[in-house]
């Protein structure tokens, strides 16, 4: 089969990013021809401030993306088109190009982009659905996305055009959930429960099983206010032992939180910041399970499944996708989000029972190999291809619907100007 990936990079390297790479690695080590259209928001970096005014429209509509996304699709005749990200340079401009050539188009929903112009169903600590529940105004009132009304602006015009174009119910023909949670996130919100099917991520390369039963807690993330750290760390100036724990990774908390631990006096808590991969691996076999305390939904947190993957249990918010992977008591456990007390509570019991923390580690490496190793991942997305190509509707050919050709003439000025 042949297969055309699509793919927007983040100027923030991000878990997205590394699904795309994953998913093309695994496709052509099955014999599969992958060809890709990838472009990065790195694009937008570098021009004058006259330039990203001029680009702002081509969030909503971008004939120049198009055109290079027509010419790719003609000279690669892709059996099917997945998409894994348009945002902001591709937009969604391509999925009428896809129609009017009869290729049908998967589209995989990494985050809730599509109901929330911030993504992430997150605002100012806490989970907000309200552009769900009352309409994208919402979001200008907050500034959801980069925390400027400005910016959101333009998000929610390219959610508001497209809702009215219909654009992805018409043009996709198979959407990809990393979760039933995130599934009927979007089904509550008007999408087609028949489209939309469930597919997790994978480890890429198999760790294989720790030794051993693990000699300190670990978190593994980005060190953000969603990922739930402060709360971390107050939950462990609560326990009653000693327990170590180490955290691995960087970002803009980092500072914030450092200093938390010296108030707290946590001598046991060490920041290791940012490790390669091979490192990070090593880390989740010497722990005895992780943590993640995020005040998010998490769309699905690789670090379960790299835990998992390694046979170290997970302790987590009681939390969207989370609660979902992880089984309370059996692959790990649960505790009430935000609620320091209660992961004192469970971070202590199993730390003080590591025979029960061991079953459960071998729990969870059973449900790495039933779920998330790459042969069980692409035995999932090629059905999910041969079923898409196989019952996908081929209309008469005809022109770009037009609605599209007006919001083409409406939001997009042509080429970027070259000589500013």
């Amino acid at each position: 089969m042949k297969i055309l990936m699509v793919h927007n990079a983040y100027q923030e390297a991000g878990g997205e990013d590394e699904v795309f790479r994953s998913e093309k690695r695994l496709l052509e080590s099955f014999g599969h021809r992958v060809v890709t259209y990838l472009r990065s928001n790195d694009e937008l970096q570098n021009i004058s401030p006259f330039q990203q005014i001029a680009a702002v429209p081509r969030t909503v509509w971008s004939s120049e993306s198009r055109r290079r996304f027509a010419q790719v699709l003609d000279a690669s005749t892709p059996d099917v088109v997945h998409i894994h990200n348009t945002f902001l340079v591709i937009s969604p401009s391509i999925y009428s190009v896809c129609s009017d050539r009869k290729v049908p188009v998967v589209q995989t929903l990494h985050n809730f982009r599509l109901l929330c112009p911030g993504s992430s169903f997150y605002r100012d600590g806490h989970v907000c659905e309200e552009c769900v529940d009352h309409g994208l105004l919402r979001s200008l009132r907050y500034g959801c996305f980069r925390e400027s009304r400005a910016a959101t602006s333009v998000v929610a015009v390219m959610l508001a055009s497209h809702r009215k174009l219909d654009t992805w119910q018409r043009f996709v023909s198979r959407f990809i959930t990393l979760t039933e949670f995130s599934r009927q996130k979007f089904i509550a919100s008007g999408f087609s429960a028949q489209k939309i099917v469930v597919k997790p991520n994978f480890v890429d390369v198999d760790p294989g099983e720790r030794e051993g039963r693990g000699e300190y807690a670990l978190f593994v993330g980005r060190l953000h206010k969603n990922k739930g750290v402060h709360i971390l760390l107050d939950a462990w100036s609560r326990l009653p032992g000693e327990c170590e724990l180490q955290i691995v990774g960087d970002g803009p908390e980092r500072e914030v939180l450092e200093a938390q631990a010296r108030q707290l006096n946590l001598s046991k808590v060490t920041f290791r910041g940012r490790l390669p991969r091979q490192e990070v691996i090593a880390a989740l076999k010497n722990a005895r399970f992780t943590v993640m305390p995020s005040t998010w939904y998490e769309t699905f947190g690789m670090c379960i499944a790299e835990s998992f993957a390694c046979g170290t249990p997970v302790i987590c918010s009681r939390l969207g996708a989370m609660a979902e992977i992880v089984a309370d008591h059996r692959t790990g456990l649960h505790f009430n989000p935000g609620d320091a007390q209660d992961l004192a509570d469970k971070v202590n019991w199993a730390w003080t029972h590591p025979t029960e923390t061991q079953q459960m580690g071998r729990a969870a490496r059973q449900e790495f190999e039933s779920r998330f190793t790459p042969e069980k991942n692409y035995s999932q997305l090629i059905q999910i291809y041969e079923e898409t190509v196989n019952t996908h509707a081929r209309p008469a050919k005809h022109a770009t619907p037009d609605t599209s050709a007006e919001l083409s003439r409406t939001w997009d000025p042509g080429p970027l100007p070259t000589d500013i």
